[in-house]
């Protein structure tokens, strides 16, 4: 299949797997696009037109031609310079790599990926915290991220890339919507009562369990096998941590367990403090569940020639049947 539609496949998938409605994702491409007809002459120019089609600011043609042919394509949680380097060296043995794909986002899809942050007001408003606490707390923590990010040197992979050649592509928050999805499916099926149980449910999932075996599995932080659980809240998509004060508000919504793909040290004390349990999925097994489940979805439509790497390994999965 071409780039182009290569893209708007993994936009439309990441699209059915979000928890936000479809009409409430329109809404936001209808703001997109007000704000762009408001806009100046001089002041388009700076616009980024995928926001016009695309909610997810993390997921990008970063380089490459949307009519070039995609068939066989290099895949890694992370694409940076030696990964690059590394497709390169493969095609100088005949390999032939048409698209490099990384989920964590390089280039123009890093720059601002912080505006994804904003899906979890959705996701905070799941569970039944109000729009003011979640807008507040989240906005605070969203400068926070901007703030760090617009001090990286966003370019290097992309510069590596174009100067060998290659197209370049990464895909986000479509990727662990899906993963976010997938899990939460598994534990409404189960029901799971202890984290004992909610261990058991991710280590019989391949990308857990390949994890496991190379002594990275997932770990229970806070609590115990035999702690009880009832009311379990996904920390899976929105880019990247949220507010740590949000812990507070979800206890009081009576949230007992959070499972997440990784928590920073403040985050895991203010659970603490709260009294919530916490589970470590494991952040490149879990990474690596929402690519698997984005690439069955793209093979369904033709078969893909992949190369995996970067932490990255390919298992195909159940359906994953969305909205």
């Amino acid at each position: 299949m071409k780039l182009k539609k290569f893209y708007h496949k993994v936009v439309e998938r990441g699209i059915q797997g979000d928890i936000r409605s479809r009409k409430e994702i329109k809404e936001e491409l209808n703001r997109s696009k007000k704000k762009y007809e408001s806009l100046s002459e001089d002041k388009k120019a700076f616009f980024d037109p995928d926001n016009l089609f695309n909610p997810f600011s993390d997921t990008r043609i970063v380089l490459g031609s949307e009519e070039s042919q995609v068939k066989s394509i290099m895949v890694g949680i992370d694409i940076d310079c030696q990964e690059i380097l590394l497709a390169d060296r493969l095609r100088e043995r005949g390999k032939k790599i048409d698209l490099l794909v990384s989920h964590h986002p390089v280039g123009r899809a890093y720059a601002k990926f912080y505006d994804v942050m904003d899906l979890q007001i959705d996701v905070f408003s799941k569970q039944g915290i109000s729009l003011g606490i979640s807008q507040n707390l989240l906005n605070e923590r969203k400068s926070q991220v901007g703030r760090r990010v617009s001090a990286v040197n966003h370019g290097r992979p992309v510069d590596c890339a174009r100067l060998l050649g290659i197209n370049l592509f990464c895909m986000h928050t479509p990727c662990d919507n899906l993963a976010y999805q997938y899990l939460k499916k598994e534990l409404e099926k189960t029901e799971p009562s202890t984290l004992g149980r909610i261990m058991e449910i991710l280590f019989a999932i391949p990308d857990y369990k390949h994890a496991a075996q190379n002594n990275n599995p997932p770990q229970i932080v806070i609590g115990s096998e035999s702690s009880r659980c009832r009311n379990i809240h996904l920390e899976f998509t929105g880019g990247t941590e949220g507010p740590k004060e949000i812990y507070k508000e979800l206890a009081s919504k009576g949230i007992d367990t959070v499972v997440a793909m990784h928590l920073s040290e403040e985050h895991v004390k203010m659970c603490r403090k709260e009294n919530i349990n916490v589970i470590f999925a494991s952040h490149i097994a879990s990474d690596s569940l929402g690519v698997n489940l984005m690439l069955d979805f793209l093979e369904k439509e033709e078969k893909l020639e992949i190369y995996d790497v970067s932490g990255f390994r390919r298992f195909k999965h159940k359906a994953l049947n969305l909205k």
